[in-house]
């Protein structure tokens, strides 16, 4: 399904029952509705960050639910497409942590070819919907893909902003990989916490201690 390791490391999933009969419920909705990211986009973030590449997590919760905005990765949008308030926030973030000067474009695709697995819980999600597709299914895989990271050998940054990301602390193990969590940088948290918080120069910081080529946040 995937193409490269991850297929290796989900073949369990992919054999079971339970999986079958949620991926035809994915496929009702489509046949359906309006469900975004495009059917070929859901599983992008794995497509783009193979297993042995993954040295950051960047968890999101579900989908945008506009018109031609998901495409697969957490935060991320398309080419061309208006910056969301949240990414807005981020690349403020990024200006302020690294001096990288804030992109006009929000497609992360070079983020996750650099190792930053953006993993949304949710992977799709209904037109104008948002978070209707919530307990559909999908946070059983996420959350196995979670805990297949944090079974890596190779130490792994966790990056969880705002309280649904960092439920996911538990399925991680803090004495071996670094977990950065914050306020969320919606607008309506990210003065909370989520400026200043400094991820991305902390997240190279801890690679380059475990001699791992940090992550050029550079879009």
């Amino acid at each position: 399904m995937i193409g490269n390791d991850w297929d290796v490391i989900l073949n369990n999933v992919y054999q079971s029952t339970g999986f079958k009969k949620f991926i035809k419920v994915v496929n009702h909705e489509y046949a359906t509705k309006t469900i975004f990211p495009k059917k070929g986009h859901i599983f992008n973030a794995l497509k783009l960050t193979p297993y042995k590449n993954v040295k950051v997590v960047i968890v999101g919760q579900d989908p945008y639910h506009g018109i031609n905005e998901a495409h697969g990765l957490s935060f991320s949008v398309q080419k061309e497409i208006t910056l969301p308030p949240s990414l807005k926030n981020i690349f403020k973030e990024i200006k302020d942590d690294l001096g990288i000067i804030e992109p006009n474009c929000g497609d992360l695709t070079k983020w996750a070819k650099e190792g930053v697995l953006l993993l949304n819980s949710v992977l799709t999600v209904e037109k104008d919907k948002p978070a209707s597709h919530k307990n559909l299914g999908w946070e059983r895989l996420t959350d196995y893909i979670i805990k297949k990271v944090n079974e890596k050998n190779e130490p792994v940054v966790f990056i969880l902003w705002g309280n649904f990301a960092r439920n996911k602390k538990s399925l991680i193990n803090s004495s071996k990989h670094l977990i950065i969590e914050s306020a969320h940088p919606s607008p309506f948290s990210a003065r909370y916490g989520f400026f200043g918080s400094k991820p991305f120069s902390k997240t190279n910081e801890f690679l380059k201690k475990n001699n791992i080529k940090p992550i050029d946040w550079q879009l």
